[in-house]
């Protein structure tokens, strides 16, 4: 199996069209069905958006290798919403203020 065709595995998997995938991770229907297709390239930029936005392996989305999902990411999110409601509400305000700061500096620099 190609990196194309495990793009669309992963479109297929989560029961998304085309059009809704595509706009999650930023690109055009067209696009990502030549990509589907194996006419147009799987660049690093899009293995990055789909890996982060459905919590993707890249590993398994580059080589096939491995779990389709990052099981990272899971016990991160679990680790982060312990830590997160063990806080007092302010904090958890002052938690959340950062994060939208982060995740802004963030898209800022994968650009």
């Amino acid at each position: 199996m190609m990196i194309n065709d495990r793009v669309r595995q992963v479109r297929q998997t989560l029961k998304l069209t085309q059009g809704e995938f595509g706009k999650r991770i930023a690109i055009s229907t067209s696009y990502l069905a030549g990509m589907e297709l194996g006419d147009k390239k799987v660049n690093d930029r899009t293995i990055r958006l789909i890996s982060m936005e459905f919590n993707i392996s890249e590993r398994w989305l580059r080589t096939g290798e491995g779990s389709m999902y990052d099981k990272t990411a899971d016990i991160n999110l679990a680790k982060l919403t312990s830590l997160f409601k063990s806080l007092s509400s302010n904090f958890q305000e002052c938690a959340l203020s950062q994060m939208t700061v982060l995740s802004e500096l963030d898209k800022l620099t994968s650009k």
